[in-house]
C-alpha cells in the first residue's frame, strides 16, 4: 500500500490520513525490520505507467520525472525516485497547508503574510512520523547512493521553516525541529543555522563578559586581534594560542597595528583575504598544488616541525573562525578536505581534482596487460621529496619486494590513494582538524556534506548579476528608476566575469559569491552627491557603493572602470 502513488490522498472513517499512519507502523517496527522494509520499498516499481495517478500537483510543487523515465522504466533507480517524490510530495502539502494556517490577514489591499513553521509546532499532527520515516529512507539512499542526495531537500519546508524556534529547540535534549533532519534541508538553510548559532553564541559571550566585568574588572566583550601586516601568521598564531575557548566564540574584531579604523566587518574580510593568500604561499611551504590542479594539499613531511605543525593549526582555525563569522573565503582546497573534515571516506576520484597526472597514471594501470606490469618492475613503494631529499614509503608491509601484478594492481591503487590522503599527512591533517574543531567543532558544521561545507566556506560560483540587480537596496534618494542606477546596470551587464568579481570586491572587499546565491548579498547603493568628476567609493563594511550622479553613460563607465581597477587599498572607507 505504501507503494501507492496516491497513498497521500487516502484517508481513514474519520478522515485521518492514512500515509502517516503506515509510517508510524513501520516507525515502530525493530530496527532491523525497519531497515529490511526501506530494502523492498526503495526497490520495489511503484509507479503505474499514467501520468494522472501520480502525486504531482500545482499545490505540491514537487518535480516530475520525465516521460522517458516514468513510462515503461522498471529500474531500482527510476523506482526509488517515484518512492523518495510520494514523501515529497505528502512533506510539501502538509507545509504549505500549515504555513497558509498560520498567515496573517491580509492588510487593506494586499495579501497575506505567510508565516513560518516549526517541527515542534507540528509535532502533534501526522508530518512528524512522515519526517522520520523519510529518514530511513534516506539512510538507505546514503548507503546505496540511488539518487543525488539534493533529491530529498524539500522546498517547502526550506521556505517555511522557523529556524529562530528550530535551532533553540535543537539543542534541548527533548527537542523536535527540522534541524534534525538535515537532509531535507538546503545548503543556504543549513547556512543560515549556523549564523544564528553563531549570534547567539556572540550574544550569550557579550553578556556574560559584561557579568565578569562588574566581578573581575575590565573584560573584552569581543575577540579582538592586533596584527601586523608584514607579521600576520605569526601574530595571529601567538594571539589565538594565548585566547580561552569563550573567548573564541566571542565576534571577531581586527586590528592592524598602525592604522586607524573601528572594524565593522570589512577590515576581517581583508584580514582573512591576506593571511591565507600567506599561509597558501610557498613562503611557509606547509601545502602545494600539482601544476595541472589549482587545489592544495599538504606537501608530504617525514617529521613535520613544530612551526609548521602551529601553522597548519592555524590554518584550521582561520577557517573556522571565517564559517563561524559569516566571512566567505578566496581558498582552494580539495572536496578531500571537506570529506575528511566530516568523516566521510575518500576515495580514488577524489584524487583526480588533488594531483590529475598522478589519478591518470594509476587509472592506466587497470589497462596494461600482464607483460607490460612485468616490464615496468614497480614494486610497493612511494617516492617523495622533502626539503630537496627524495623519501620512500612502503604502501604495505615488505612493500619493497612486492611487484606489481594484475592481481594486486586494484590494492596499490587503493594504497596509493591512501598514502596520499592519510598516510603521508596524518600529523598535518589532524593539526588542521584540531584546528578547524576548535571553532566549529560543536556546530551545526557537523551535520552537513562535504559539497555543502564547500559552499560554505567559499560560496558559489554564480555570478548571477541579474539577481543582485533585484535584491538591490537603493538610498539617498535613488530608486530603481533612477536615470544614473539604469546607467549602472547597463555597464555592469557588459562586464567580463573578471570585472564583475572585480566590482565586488570594490563594493565588499571579497569577490565571493554568498551561500545562496548573489540574491543573499545585502547590497546597498547610496547617491553620494550630484554630477561631479569624483570616483565612486564604499563603504566596504556594510556592502554601500556610494555613487555620484553621473550626467551620461560614457562617464559613469570610466570613472567606475578606474575606481575598481584600483580597488585594492583605494577607494574604500
Amino acid at each position: 500500500m505504501l507503494l501507492n502513488p496516491k497513498i497521500t490522498e487516502y484517508v481513514n472513517g474519520d478522515s485521518t490520513p492514512v500515509f502517516p499512519e503506515l509510517c508510524s507502523a513501520i516507525m515502530n517496527q525493530p530496527s532491523s525490520q525497519r531497515t529490511s522494509l526501506m530494502q523492498y520499498f526503495a526497490t520495489s516499481d511503484a509507479a503505474p505507467n499514467t501520468r494522472d495517478s501520480l502525486p504531482y500537483t500545482a499545490v505540491t510543487g514537487v518535480r516530475t520525472i520525465p516521460d522517458e523515465q516514468l513510462l515503461g522504466s522498471d529500474s531500482e533507480q527510476a523506482s526509488f525516485e517515484r518512492y523518495v517524490d510520494i514523501f515529497q510530495s505528502y512533506v510539501t502539502q502538509e507545509m504549505v497547508k500549515a504555513a497558509q494556517r498560520v498567515a496573517r490577514p491580509a492588510a487593506a489591499g494586499g495579501e497575506p503574510t505567510t508565516q513560518k513553521v516549526s517541527l515542534h509546532g507540528l509535532s502533534s499532527c501526522s508530518l512528524l512520523a512522515v519526517v522520520q520515516c523519510m529518514a530511513l529512507v534516506n539512510s538507505y539512499n546514503n548507503t546505496h547512493k540511488m539518487v543525488s542526495y539534493t533529491a530529498f531537500y524539500n522546498d517547502a519546508v526550506n521556505e517555511h521553516i522557523d529556524i529562530k524556534d528550530d535551532v533553540p529547540r535543537f539543542r534541548m535534549p527533548d527537542g523536535v525541529s527540522f534541524c534534525g533532519y538535515p537532509f531535507l534541508l538546503s545548503p543556504t538553510t543549513k547556512s543560515e543555522i549556523i549564523r544564528i548559532e553563531s549570534v547567539i553564541l556572540m550574544r550569550t559571550e557579550l553578556q556574560d563578559s559584561f557579568f565578569r566585568a562588574m566581578f573581575s574588572g575590565v573584560t573584552c566583550p569581543y575577540l579582538v586581534l592586533e596584527v601586523r601586516r608584514d607579521n600576520l601568521v605569526r601574530d595571529t598564531l601567538y594571539q589565538l594560542d594565548l585566547k580561552f575557548s569563550q573567548d573564541l566564540r566571542k565576534q571577531l574584531k581586527v586590528r592592524f597595528v598602525g592604522e586607524e579604523g573601528v572594524d565593522e566587518g570589512g577590515v576581517q574580510k581583508e584580514f582573512f583575504q591576506l593571511i591565507v593568500r600567506d599561509v597558501f604561499s610557498s613562503k611557509y611551504g606547509i601545502f602545494r598544488a600539482s601544476e595541472n590542479s589549482h587545489f592544495y594539499w599538504f606537501r608530504p613531511l617525514v617529521a613535520p616541525g613544530k612551526d609548521a605543525l602551529e601553522e597548519i593549526r592555524l590554518t584550521g582555525q582561520l577557517i573556522g573562525l571565517a564559517v563561524y563569522n559569516a566571512v566567505i573565503l578566496d581558498i582552494h582546497l580539495p572536496p578531500a578536505m571537506y570529506k575528511k573534515l566530516l568523516g566521510v571516506p575518500v576515495t580514488r576520484d577524489d584524487l583526480r581534482e588533488v594531483d590529475p597526472e598522478l589519478h591518470h597514471g594509476l587509472m592506466q594501470l587497470l589497462n596494461l596487460t600482464p607483460d607490460e606490469l612485468e616490464f615496468l618492475e614497480r614494486t610497493f613503494e612511494v617516492e617523495y621529496e622533502d626539503l630537496g631529499e627524495l623519501h620512500t614509503h612502503e604502501l604495505i608491509p615488505g612493500g619493497a619486494q612486492t611487484l606489481l601484478t594484475t592481481d594486486n594492481r586494484n590494492l596499490f591503487i587503493d594504497k596509493y590513494v591512501d598514502f596520499v590522503f592519510n598516510s603521508s599527512c596524518e600529523q598535518q591533517f589532524a593539526e588542521f582538524k584540531g584546528g578547524f574543531d576548535r571553532i566549529c567543532g560543536s556546530s551545526y558544521v557537523r551535520y552537513m556534506r562535504p559539497q555543502e561545507l564547500e559552499l560554505l566556506v567559499c560560496g558559489c560560483s554564480d555570478l548571477d548579476f541579474a539577481a543582485l540587480e533585484r535584491s538591490t537596496i537603493y538610498d539617498g534618494g535613488y530608486t530603481k528608476s533612477t536615470v544614473v542606477i539604469q546607467y549602472f546596470w547597463q555597464v555592469v551587464s557588459e562586464f567580463t566575469d573578471e570585472l564583475k568579481r572585480k566590482l565586488l570586491f570594490f563594493a565588499t572587499s571579497s569577490d565571493r559569491v554568498p551561500i545562496g546565491g548573489l540574491s543573499k548579498l545585502h547590497f546597498v547603493i547610496a547617491k553620494n552627491g550630484g554630477d561631479s568628476d569624483r570616483l565612486p567609493t564604499s563603504h566596504t563594511c556594510f556592502n554601500v557603493l556610494l555613487l555620484p550622479e553621473y550626467s551620461t553613460l560614457d562617464k559613469l563607465r570610466e570613472r567606475l572602470l578606474t575606481a575598481i581597477h584600483n580597488s585594492e587599498g583605494f577607494g574604500m572607507i
